[in-house]
């Protein structure tokens, strides 16, 4: 009889360790599989991170793929006016806007004149209306040109002459700051038209307004 009782004894202790195992085993398990839950979702947090991170940084190298393809589009005297302002420490964005050439088409600078026509005041009222409607605070170099007839200092001369008129009637006209525009003159070494035909000298008579911000 104490046989058969130390046995169901040891058989109840051996059933109670084989249940006891197979519970720790089951909380093991569980753990085990709800800390991978959790690290697969810190993971799919991590990932979304980075393709937001990833779309973030594409967009940042389109708009300066953007910016490169529209400075490369500058006229070189865009260029250069751009960088005159910004060592003169003109400019609060160091940004090009536009440019406006009033050729002797539509302003009527004569051959070997400087004098503002009515057509060319009409240009410049317009011109003017424009950059006051955009309400934005602006710098612009006004940039003289001749044809290549007369001497190259002549030329550089009559450019800036021309250039400094526009700057004048911009001024009392409309108010624009003289601090907020400067002339330069490149007379005839930036021509846009063949010097050797007379409407090529006609379109190489002119006055650039670059307009930057």
């Amino acid at each position: 009889m104490r046989k058969s009782l130390i046995v169901s004894i040891a058989v109840l202790a051996i059933v109670g360790l084989t249940l006891s195992g197979c519970a720790t085993k089951e909380y093991v398990q569980e753990t085990i599989n709800s800390s991978l839950e959790n690290t697969n979702a810190k993971v799919a947090e991590v990932e979304s991170s980075v393709e937001k991170n990833q779309a973030e940084i594409s967009k940042l190298h389109e708009k300066d793929a953007e910016l490169d393809a529209k400075i490369q589009k500058l006229s070189s005297e865009a260029q250069e006016a751009l960088e005159r302002a910004q060592e003169a420490g003109k400019l609060a964005k160091g940004k090009f806007l536009y440019e406006v050439t009033l050729t002797d088409d539509d302003v009527h600078f004569g051959f070997n004149k400087y004098e503002l026509s009515d057509e060319a005041k009409a240009a410049l009222d317009e011109f003017a209306n424009k950059v006051k409607a955009e309400n934005k605070n602006v710098y612009i170099e006004i940039q003289g040109h001749t044809d290549n007839i007369g001497s190259e200092s002549y030329n550089l001369k009559l450019g800036y002459k021309r250039a400094e008129q526009v700057m004048r009637y911009l001024n009392m006209q409309h108010g624009f700051p003289l601090h907020r525009m400067n002339v330069i003159s490149y007379g005839e070494y930036k021509p846009i038209a063949d010097n050797s035909t007379r409407e090529g000298r006609s379109k190489n008579r002119r006055v650039t307004l670059v307009v930057l911000e």
